[in-house]
């Protein structure tokens, strides 16, 4: 079926013949495609086509020379027409024929389809696992072949000179002209097959056909494994212990793939003891039941391997340990812990006595191989040796500590019956507290540089009611300024070579802080003592006393004393005000004595918050009198003029109160009257204006009713005024301000 017949290639050539005459004799043309005769994979998508040259609308028809299905479809598409077999099966394996025909025009042109079916690469299959030493089968199949004939298969291994059985396969030969093909070959793989390439090659050799690929393949890499061999173990230090003492048994085993390590024990009438899945196996404190025979198991899903070896533990010699050692001095009142430890038995019995059998002192706790006797806090009672008596079964062991005490807590402590005044004698008491053995204290004064005269003391307190005591020295000296800085040092030992114990000597020194009463004390004002409001103020208060004493500022007021706060001796007023005014006291003090210096610090005010009152008001009637009341707030008073501005007729009144009375005013005293408050530090000023209303000669009713109502509208209009410029001013109002405005 892959070859074309003769009678099918004489109807192709004839065919081709009429075309070729009839297409020399007219202007028509077709053409096919993909080409006159293609290759097509069973199962695959194949398109012919036919395109008709010459011819707008041409008509196609497409059939089998022998007259036979298409198993296609047929797209036509203008001067293109389309066989489209998908999928291809083995009734397209036919010459079709492509007629197009334009009028009575007739051209006809043949395409030759060949089948084949090469659609995948081999696949390679295998028996089993590649185990060294057993034989295996390897299967190499091709599937759904066509012409199956045709095909030619060969295995390749990578360097092997294995004797191999190879023989060829067929299968689904009955059910279907596509048949799946194969080798199979016996081999029995060794280690060094690993990795090693195995290749199944597949070739379709039509050379007479056009299509790709020809000849396929597939490789695969041998993983060849192992069953466990080998199987080793090692100890670590050796297969017989000492009792608690830590042993590492490791297992080691070849095989592919890595095999993994079981641990476990063999047990007497009884399954093993499974004790671990890791390769080292560790006894971390042997006990006498580890001995016996440990088993190490090796396996992989190929096979295992075991190995045993023989541990054997041994008792070790009983041993005890005390602590802090066989001897050890303890500082009464504080808390001692004497331990024993038992080396050799897991489970000891702990016992504690004195030599001379009288009460502990103290509180016993056991816990595994070790007891501890704890005293505290530890008195004369625990001056002891005591005794450990460890028992393990039927074996027992004793150890001894000698505890001795002392008593030599804390640092001396210096104590002055009062502050170092120079030229007043001082006493001066060094005592070390509870101090045993007392009578082995030793103590001294130390003065750096002193050539002094110094009465000294023994003392010694509480001797009576306790054994601990409070031993002491006392000296008296007077001090000078010369003592001031030097250091005063108590020294005291208690030298018992006999006994370890830290420290064996204490000292404590001070330093002497010599006082003097304070003098040359002084307080200033910068810039001074009197100031303009707003200015910055610096009171500074020093003292020429050794070493400096306190320093103390105070305001005083007519209510009492106020203390300040200030730095270095300097109280800073930023910006003075008339209630920083007032006398300050400065007093430099210690315990030597105290000395006081005072100043008196003045705040100038200028002029402010100035008012003006007229009455009765502005507008008068000829013949009253008008009061000018002016009230300001100044420090010290304000001198207040009141002028009339009038170049003619200058009128000037001077008040130290700040009214002014215009007696029986006339016309003339109309006019604009301007006020200056000032005094020496600042000066305010502000204007008034008066209208005096000229009376007539005769009075008449009308007269008399007009002069009233324009005496109610004018004070009207200022009370307008009044509250629109108070409103102006956002709820603060100044009659000096108003006025100024309107000069």
């Amino acid at each position: 079926m892959y070859k074309m017949s003769g009678q099918k290639l004489m109807i192709v050539l004839a065919a081709n013949l009429l075309w070729m005459i009839f297409a020399a004799s007219e202007d028509l043309n077709i053409e096919v495609g993909p080409s006159s005769r293609i290759a097509a994979q069973i199962g695959g998508y194949t398109e012919l086509t036919c395109t008709m040259t010459g011819c707008e609308s041409p008509f196609f028809s497409w059939r089998t020379q022998i007259d036979s299905p298409l198993g296609g479809k047929v797209q036509n598409e203008g001067t293109k027409s389309t066989l489209i077999m998908n999928p291809v099966s083995f009734q397209n394996e036919h010459a079709y024929l492509c007629t197009a025909s334009c009028g009575s025009k007739k051209v006809e042109r043949g395409i030759q389809v060949e089948l084949y079916s090469f659609p995948s690469d081999p696949e390679i299959e295998m028996s089993g696992p590649l185990i060294v030493g057993s034989p295996i089968t390897v299967t190499c199949k091709v599937p759904k072949v066509y012409p199956s004939e045709r095909l030619e298969m060969a295995f390749l291994m990578e360097g092997s000179y294995h004797p191999m059985e190879v023989h060829e396969i067929v299968e689904d030969a009955e059910e279907s002209i596509l048949v799946t093909k194969g080798l199979k070959m016996t081999f029995t793989p060794t280690m060094e097959d690993m990795g090693k390439s195995l290749t199944c090659e597949a070739k379709l050799p039509i050379d007479e056909m056009d299509f790709e690929p020809k000849e396929r393949r597939t490789t695969q890499k041998l993983q060849v494994n192992d069953v466990p061999k080998n199987t080793a173990i090692s100890i670590s230090p050796s297969n017989i212990v000492q009792e608690g003492d830590p042993v590492t048994l490791t297992c080691s085993s070849e095989g592919l793939p890595p095999p993994r390590i079981f641990w476990n024990k063999k047990q007497d009438n009884e399954d093993p003891l499974p004790l671990s899945e890791n390769a080292t196996l560790t006894l971390v404190a042997t006990r006498r039941e580890d001995s016996g025979t440990y088993v190490c198991e090796a396996k992989n899903q190929f096979g295992k391997s075991r190995k045993e070896v023989e541990i054997i533990v041994q008792g070790k010699p009983l041993r005890v340990e005390v602590s802090p050692g066989p001897k050890t001095a303890a500082q009464i009142g504080d808390s001692v812990v004497l331990t024993c430890t038992m080396m050799g038995c897991e489970a000891p019995f702990f016992s504690w006595r004195t030599q001379i059998d009288s009460p502990l002192g103290g509180k016993v706790s056991n816990e595994g191989t070790k007891s501890t006797l704890i005293m505290n806090p530890i008195g004369f009672e625990n001056e002891h040796s005591y005794l450990c008596t460890a028992s393990c079964g039927d074996r027992k062991v004793e150890k001894g500590i000698q505890v001795e005490l002392y008593s030599f807590p804390s640092d001396p402590e210096i104590e002055m019956s009062g502050p170092l005044i120079v030229g007043s004698p001082i006493t001066v008491t060094c005592k070390v507290p509870k101090v045993y053995p007392s009578e082995r204290l030793e103590m001294a004064f130390l003065m750096e540089g002193s050539h002094l005269p110094m009465e000294r003391q023994e003392i010694v307190e509480d001797a009576e009611e306790s054994i601990l005591v409070t031993k002491g020295l006392k000296m008296s000296f007077t001090p000078t300024m010369e003592d001031m800085g030097k250091s005063l040092t108590c020294e005291a030992k208690l030298p018992i070579d006999e006994m370890e114990f830290e420290p064996k000597e204490r000292r404590t020194t001070q330093i002497l802080q010599v006082k003097m009463r304070p003098k040359d004390t002084s307080l200033t004002a910068f810039p001074s003592d009197s100031v303009k409001e707003g200015d910055s103020v610096t009171i500074s208060c020093t003292s020429g006393d050794v070493p400096k004493s306190q320093i103390i500022l105070r305001k005083k007021t007519e209510w009492g004393e106020t203390e300040l706060e200030f730095t270095a001796g300097t109280y800073i007023i930023p910006a003075a005000q008339l209630e920083d005014a007032g006398m300050y006291e400065c007093e430099s003090k210690n315990e030597g004595g105290s000395e006081v210096r005072s100043l008196m610090l003045d705040v100038k005010v200028p002029p402010r918050n100035t008012t003006i009152f007229i009455h009765p008001s502005r507008t008068v009637l000829e013949g009253e009198n008008v009061t000018i009341t002016c009230k300001t707030f100044s420090h010290p008073p304000a001198v207040i003029v009141l002028k009339k501005v009038d170049v003619d007729n200058e009128v000037t009144m001077c008040s130290k109160n700040g009214t002014f009375t215009l007696y029986h005013v006339t016309p003339d005293d109309t006019g604009v009257y301007v006020i200056d408050i000032s005094n020496e530090v600042g000066n305010d000023s502000g204007q008034i204006e008066i209208s005096v209303i000229e009376m007539p000669k005769y009075f008449s009713p009308q007269l008399v009713a007009l002069y009233c109502l324009s005496s109610l509208i004018i004070p009207a209009t200022g009370m307008v005024i009044y509250f629109a410029r108070k409103a102006n001013h956002k709820g603060s109002y100044s009659l000096v301000d108003a006025l100024k405005s309107k000069v």
